[in-house]
């Protein structure tokens, strides 16, 4: 079904292209920039089962993304220079930012290199647990276990479900189907219910932050890139909208805090973890607000126009997924064509 889905919108992004309706309406819709978020970079895998796969692209699609943007007079620059250019009105050029969510260690190995060859600027964010080594990446955990048992056995919406793990279709849908319910649920509860899971399945996966993200001897090493922006993005990476508010409060503040001692350098810019409606909301934009945030982003699908000065800690962005590596659909998503047509077939109003 998800190979299917995908079919579908390449073709729907491939008749966009080649008929040239985004050009048409790229005055209309394109705005004044974007924010680009990536998880991983790294060369890609042959594995079948790889329910993650949307969100890592390749070295090669990052760098040729990199040209074609620069080659069609898109400006790439920082999140300070962004904000500064909201405030001030100034969109005399279109402009792109690019950010890394969850500290990966790739981020560093396959991602920086490229930006620094290039002498670009780049943001990462970092849940503040992670290079402590006791991040629980649970959506990691999860895939692993898939991968590794014929079936499973688990609690979701009350009843006892026996979820069929043969083959790497069998593996998709037992994978989307968890994450789905394990988001629907008190984040507490979902993260416990990966390591029964985990135990069931006889596998450790308490190494898999540790060997995943960077570690503070690496972030500093980042940090000390003057193009190299260190953003927060909470402590433990929880659906902060699921949290009371000394709770969220304080995984924002303490982020925040943690990484200005660990850097010797303002933190500024955040990213709020997943960042859909369910995920944050207005009183987490406040917080941000309140902490003296210039930026904050979130995961909500939309390019950026003049109106964002006055919502710098609600900030839309375009995620680069995996499944969609052609630099051509990059200057689709900053025509706003796709994000208006999707808009218009999920029934939503409004301006991309």
């Amino acid at each position: 079904m998800k190979q299917f889905r995908n079919t579908v919108i390449r073709a729907g992004l491939e008749a966009l292209y080649f008929s040239g309706a985004h050009i048409l309406l790229r005055p209309i819709l394109a705005g004044v920039g974007a924010i680009f978020t990536l998880h991983h970079v790294r060369p890609r895998r042959d594995a079948e089962f790889q329910p993650n796969r949307h969100l890592e692209v390749t070295p090669q699609f990052l760098r040729a993304t990199l040209e074609h943007l620069r080659a069609h007079d898109v400006e790439l620059i920082t999140l300070d220079a962004m904000h500064q250019r909201l405030v001030e009105a100034n969109f005399s050029r279109r402009f792109a930012c690019f950010t890394f969510d969850d500290g990966y260690r790739d981020t560093l190995d396959y991602a920086y290199p490229i930006f620094h060859r290039h002498g670009l600027p780049l943001a990462v964010y970092v849940p503040t647990d992670f290079p402590d080594g006791r991040g629980d990446l649970w959506w990691l955990a999860l895939e692993k276990v898939i991968l590794n048992v014929p079936h499973l056995e688990a609690k979701i919406d009350g009843g006892l479900r026996q979820l069929r793990c043969t083959t790497p279709a069998d593996k998709d849908g037992a994978y989307r189907r968890l994450y789905r319910w394990l988001r629907s649920i008190d984040e507490v509860d979902a993260r416990a219910l990966v390591r029964e899971l985990c135990a069931k399945a006889a596998l450790d996966c308490s190494r898999l932050c540790a060997e995943s993200t960077m570690s503070w001897p690496q972030i500093r090493r980042l940090a000390a890139d003057p193009l190299v922006a260190i953003g927060a993005h909470t402590r433990r990476h929880y659906a902060l909208a699921k949290l009371t508010f000394a709770e969220a409060h304080a995984e924002m503040e303490e982020s925040v805090r943690r990484i200005e001692r660990e850097t010797g350098k303002p933190c500024r810019h955040f990213s709020y973890p997943y960042g859909d409606a369910e995920s944050a909301g207005p009183r987490e934009f406040a917080i941000a607000r309140e902490l003296g945030l210039k930026t904050a982003v979130t995961g909500r699908k939309g390019l950026l126009h003049a109106r964002h000065a006055a919502e710098s800690t609600a900030l839309p962005s375009i995620a680069l997924s995996g499944d969609y590596q052609k630099p051509r659909y990059v200057k689709l998503l900053l025509s706003g064509a796709p994000l208006a047509f999707s808009k218009l077939m999920h029934g939503e109003a409004g301006p991309a």
